[in-house]
């Protein structure tokens, strides 16, 4: 670009003295009408000129780049008597254009900008925009489109930051150290860009000004403005702005310096700064211990080998246990014989003479009758066996489980040890447990742990600690789905290109491990089940369950259960979790799936290579002779399917009967 080509800025703020920055660094010059005499001395060192009014700042400009904090100021700076287009109203292109600082690891502080506008006003700013920025977005058509962007993920932070306290107070009632609490989600799907980065401030008791709720309270209360004009449900961004609300009002005057954690303390009526201050230990390092002292162990009895557990159990028959399987479905039972397993026809017949058991049933009533039901397995088991139970169930069951276990006077041990990380991982020895219990049932049985996970945490507090942070863990990653499908159908309504706002959110402060993973399914419109909706209908009911009994009010996690058992009544419990947006497109009509562009067919054609200069025939047939086969399978149910590690599920179709 040309060293005469001038950009000129009307207003100034420490964002835009960065924008001003990379300008100078592309080659542009810059000039600048601002009445802040510290901003406009920090302009002037970069480089740039100063000017007395918008009209001067306009002048000779290749473009303007205008920032106002309220709207009434539009018709004055553009139209004033000194407006910026006073002489040259008739020859200006407008672009709307939001400017960031990325959140994302890839952009991590540096600019992004989000624009709109015609395509040709859009041509004709992109020199300067892309010289401006790390990361350029645009919608073409409507002006708008960078506030509307900005509105999601305001939307998507708020809720966020209440659903970060609503889980640190259900973990610290429930006895766990908030640290701990932190350390483990924020490296697993219950993470946002908010929980990671807010979280410790909050923890650390860090003197937070009642501004930051009160900038929250504003800008959520505009969303909710705007939703109501469309005619447009938003349930959780509306409980959430309440609590933002509630926690606002115990501030008290200008000079109030209470503290963000005190609000949540009074919101929520729990300790969570002493909680936080208690002594701390590594989950990580216990685990070491543990497993460097744990027992062999020969037999394994393993019940419920549906998608989790089968390849869980496959992968401790790769690493040498002898391994025993029940499950109710006797396929799968053909299948773990061919995999090497031994199969037993009730959990009675697989638990004798075993060292450890391990249920991995879909809930409560699942465990309860392989446990104490008919050819039930404490029956059977012999006196000393461990139990691990790795499905997610209520810290209150487990609780009363291992009391139940103590009365058999068997010398049973039970490990509270849920699980995380998918079927592929299960396979491969690959998950995330967060295991505890007494410390002889974690010697008895951390060989096993080891072998099935790839981070072990032990959690202190004995049986129901573990699911407890697996509660937690839950509750975060159905918020945030039910969070990601609130944002993406409101972005729909407001006439937003969604794939745009999903890249654009995915690198900002709006974003979490389960918006990153769920979107796309939405965007896609294809809600093969890798995890079903009605697992959410289950675990946000432990924590609406859990946090009634622990007198923990938990609004918007509360309300994000609702929205799934809205999707599971409407037929919608086996599809996958991403599903609950049905309930918004159904509601209001709108339409999240993410059109893929229309690519012009001379383009496509020049992209393809050049024909291939000999005939290939013989050596396809060569290549289909000697090659082994490959087997399509047809098949109603494509859920079963993936319950077998390494068969993919190429594509699916609706057929209707008549």
């Amino acid at each position: 670009m040309a060293s005469q080509s001038i950009v000129g800025f009307v207003g100034l703020d420490e964002l835009s003295l960065d924008l001003s920055a990379s300008l100078l660094r592309s080659g542009f010059g810059v000039q600048a009408f601002e009445i802040s005499g510290l901003l406009m001395d920090e302009f002037l060192k970069l480089g740039g000129a100063k000017c007395a009014s918008p009209l001067e700042a306009g002048k000779d400009a290749v473009a303007m780049i205008i920032l106002m904090s309220h709207a009434d100021q539009i018709n004055d700076i553009f139209y004033g008597q000194e407006g910026a287009l006073k002489e040259d109203e008739n020859t200006a292109f407008l672009v709307d254009a939001y400017a960031s600082r990325g959140m994302s690891e890839a952009l991590n502080g540096k600019i992004m900008i989000t624009s709109s506008g015609r395509s040709e006003a859009i041509a004709r700013a992109r020199p300067v925009l892309s010289a401006m920025c790390e990361k350029l977005y645009t919608f073409v058509g409507e002006i708008g489109a960078g506030s509307k962007t900005k509105m999601v993920n305001e939307l998507l932070e708020g809720l966020h930051l209440v659903a970060s306290a609503e889980a640190i107070a259900l973990g610290a009632q429930a006895g766990i150290h908030p640290w701990i609490i932190y350390n483990i989600i924020s490296n697993a799907a219950g993470n946002s860009w908010v929980f990671k980065n807010h979280v410790p401030q909050m923890l650390r008791g860090n003197h937070t000004k009642h501004h930051f709720l009160d900038t929250f309270v504003r800008n959520l209360g505009f969303i909710l403005d705007m939703a109501k004009s469309l005619t447009f449900p938003l349930p959780l961004l509306a409980v959430a702005h309440q609590q933002l609300i509630h926690g606002s009002s115990h501030i008290h005057g200008e000079d109030d310096d209470t503290t963000l954690v005190k609000v949540w303390e009074r919101v929520l009526g729990v300790s969570i700064a002493d909680a936080s201050n208690a002594e701390t230990y590594s989950p990580e390092q216990l685990a070491d211990e543990v497993i460097a002292t744990s027992n062999s162990v020969k037999r394994i009895g393993f019940i419920g080998l549906g998608a989790m557990g089968f390849g869980m159990a496959t992968h401790l028959l790769k690493s040498n246990f002898c391994v025993l399987g029940y499950d109710v479905y006797k396929p799968t039972l053909s299948r773990f014989s061919n995999a090497g397993g031994l199969v037993g026809n009730s959990p009675a017949e697989v638990s004798k003479d075993v060292d450890v058991l391990i249920v991995m049933v879909t809930n409560e009533v699942q465990a309860e009758s392989v446990l104490y039901g008919d050819l039930g397995s404490v029956s059977a088991l012999p006196a000393g066996a461990s139990i691990i139970l790795s499905s997610t169930i209520s810290p209150g069951f487990m609780i009363q489980l291992d009391r139940r276990l103590q009365n058999e006077h068997k010398d049973l041990k039970l490990v509270d040890a849920p699980v995380s990380g998918g079927v592929k991982r299960a396979s491969m020895g690959a998950l995330t447990i967060m295991a505890s219990g007494t410390d002889e049932a974690l010697k008895c049985t951390g060989s096993v742990l080891s072998a099935l996970s790839e981070k072990l945490y032990i959690i202190k507090g004995g049986c129901g600690a573990g699911s407890s942070v697996k509660m937690v863990n839950q509750l975060l990653a159905g918020v945030h789905i039910a969070s990601a499908a609130e944002a993406m159908a409101f972005g729909a309504r407001l006439g937003l290109n969604t794939r745009t706002l999903f890249e654009v959110i995915t690198n900002s402060g709006g974003t979490s491990w389960m918006f990153e993973n769920r979107v796309p399914h939405m965007l896609d419109n294809d809600y093969t089940p890798y995890s079903a909706l009605d697992i959410f209908v289950k675990d946000l009911g432990i924590v609406s369950h859990e946090c009634s009994s622990r007198k923990v009010p938990l609004h918007v996690s509360t309300v994000a259960h609702q929205q799934f058992l809205s999707g599971s009544a409407a037929g919608w419990g086996r599809y996958d979790d991403a599903a609950v947006v049905k309930v918004y497109e159904t509601l209001t009509g709108v339409k999240v799936e993410g059109k893929l562009p229309v690519l012009m067919k001379e383009i496509v054609l020049k992209s393809l290579p050049s024909e291939w200069p000999m005939d290939p025939s013989d050596n396809i047939h060569r290549v289909d002779h000697n090659a082994s086969k490959t087997l399509v399978v047809l098949d109603d149910d494509p859920t079963g399917t993936q319950t077998v590690h390494d068969i993919d599920v190429l594509t699916e179709w609706q057929v209707s009967y008549t």
